[in-house]
């Protein structure tokens, strides 16, 4: 039995266009060009792979603000997975706040209180570089993300930046054949927020191309990746489950102590993680 249709234009997803100004997307763009992504294996160096599964890179850098989601460590995935999931990052640089800040309002004129928990806040910020990484000597795209879903609790906000996403909410266990819920184009400075019972819960999104017309590389520089899109997804983790490095379990501890050792090198709030 197929399930039922969802509208398309369903209530809880919100498109604001160049929710940017220019002075706040040139900080922002200042901002990354100086930040440090991460491009982590998807499972521990230390220990085999989970049975069935190979080591593997990331299909890009990221950067994570206000907790930081170790691939090795299992994403933040309440209720089943929230011990060691969520590690204290660095906090949001001012355009960061100022975006999330603007983000949290539009999130509350748009969406019913219902759909929003007592204590949200955009606190997480995760950062993806979509671009070519170099494969052999010779450059792919590894601009996509397949079917998934975020699990922080309430509403999401993304933020795009560069090229323009082919972006598309498709059901659970959908069919090749099937046409996705609904596509849109994510264009430069485009503020999404979605939310709810339909586009948050029920369907899973995927980027399933990125254009390369701007001719525009951004973020910081990253050997071996050329970046021509970013996206800034901010979500909500609550504050119990965020647990600063060196409170982590033990073996969760030196899973990511390698990633945090390489932090450290740049930044002041992982230095003093590491040190404490």
């Amino acid at each position: 039995m197929r399930a039922p249709l969802i509208h398309p234009r369903a209530p809880g997803l919100v498109l604001a266009p160049k929710a940017l100004s220019a002075a706040d997307r040139a900080a922002l763009l200042a901002w990354l060009a100086a930040a440090q992504p991460l491009w982590e294996q998807r499972y521990s160096t230390l220990r085999p792979p989970p049975p069935g599964q190979v080591q593997r890179p990331l299909l890009r850098p990221v950067i994570w603000l206000g907790n930081w989601q170790f691939a090795c460590l299992g994403y933040y995935e309440p209720p089943r997975r929230v011990l060691d999931a969520a590690v204290e990052a660095e906090p949001f640089p001012p355009v960061l706040a100022k975006i999330a800040a603007d983000a949290e309002a539009r999130a509350r004129r748009a969406f019913p209180a219902a759909e929003i928990p007592k204590a949200w806040r955009l606190n997480t910020c995760l950062v993806n570089l979509y671009g070519d990484r170099l494969d052999n000597g010779r450059w792919v795209d590894a601009a996509r993300v397949g079917d998934h879903r975020d699990f922080e609790p309430g509403p999401v906000a993304s933020l795009s930046l560069g090229d323009r996403a082919l972006f598309q909410f498709v059901r659970r266990g959908q069919r090749g054949d099937e046409p996705p819920v609904r596509s849109m184009w994510l264009e430069d400075s485009m503020l999404q927020l979605f939310s709810g019972p339909v586009w948050k819960d029920a369907l899973l999104h995927r980027v399933q191309r990125v254009e390369d017309k701007r001719g525009e590389l951004l973020g910081p520089s990253v050997e071996g990746f050329r970046t021509r899109r970013v996206n800034l997804t901010f979500r909500y983790v609550p504050q119990e489950h965020i647990v600063p490095f060196r409170r982590l379990g033990a073996q969760a501890r030196e899973d990511v102590r390698g990633y945090v050792t390489t932090l450290a090198a740049r930044s002041e709030h992982w230095r003093r993680a590491l040190e404490g």
